[in-house]
C-alpha cells in the first residue's frame, strides 16, 4: 500500500485538524519542553489562522506530519513537525507555502530552542531583535524575519511547487 503525502488548508473558522495539530503540540511540549500554550489560546489561534497541514495517508490511516499556523501579515503563529517526520523537508514545505502567499514571513522563536533558530537560520530568517519575557512563563524570544530581498522566498516557493 502506498503512502500518499498532502499539504492541506484550513480556513479562518475551519477547525479541521484543530485536535491532532493540539495533540502533536503537546507530544512536542512534553518532549522538548517548547510550545507551551494554552488550549485556549492555542485553540482560538488556531481558528483566527491560515493553517497548512502536512498529512500522510495510508489506507485508512492519516497522520499529521505537520503545521504551520499564519496570521494574514505573513506572522506564524505555531509551526510544528512531528519528531519522527523531522529531516523530511515537512518544515521547509510549510514555510515555503507561507512564503507564497506573502511578502515577509515573521515569527517568534524561544531563544532556548536550538533547534528551531537552527531550522530558522538554516532557512534564512534573520534575528531582528531580542525579547526579554516574551513567553507567558517568562522565557525570552527572537523575533524573526524573512523578507524578498533574501531571495530565499523565492527558493522556498519553487521547492513547494516542484
Amino acid at each position: 500500500m502506498s503512502v500518499n503525502v498532502d499539504i492541506e488548508i484550513a480556513r479562518p473558522g475551519d477547525e479541521s485538524y484543530v485536535e491532532e495539530a493540539w495533540q502533536l503540540k503537546e507530544r512536542i511540549r512534553d518532549g522538548e519542553d517548547v510550545l507551551k500554550q494554552r488550549r485556549g489560546f492555542f485553540v482560538d489561534a488556531y481558528r483566527r489562522s491560515t493553517v497548512h497541514l502536512v498529512v500522510s495517508r495510508e489506507g485508512d490511516d492519516e497522520r499529521l506530519m505537520g503545521f504551520a499556523a499564519v496570521r494574514r501579515d505573513g506572522y506564524i503563529l505555531f509551526l510544528a513537525v512531528a519528531p519522527e517526520s523531522r529531516g523530511e523537508g515537512v518544515g521547509k514545505r510549510l514555510v515555503g507555502r507561507v512564503a507564497e502567499n506573502h511578502d515577509t514571513v515573521t515569527c517568534h522563536a524561544r531563544a532556548s530552542n536550538q533547534n528551531a533558530l537552527g531550522f530558522y537560520e538554516h532557512l534564512g530568517f534573520e534575528v531582528e531583535r531580542r525579547i526579554d519575557n516574551y513567553y507567558e512563563d517568562g522565557g525570552d524570544a527572537y523575533y524573526l524575519k524573512l523578507g524578498r530581498s533574501g531571495g530565499l522566498t523565492e527558493k522556498l516557493s519553487e521547492f513547494v511547487r516542484g
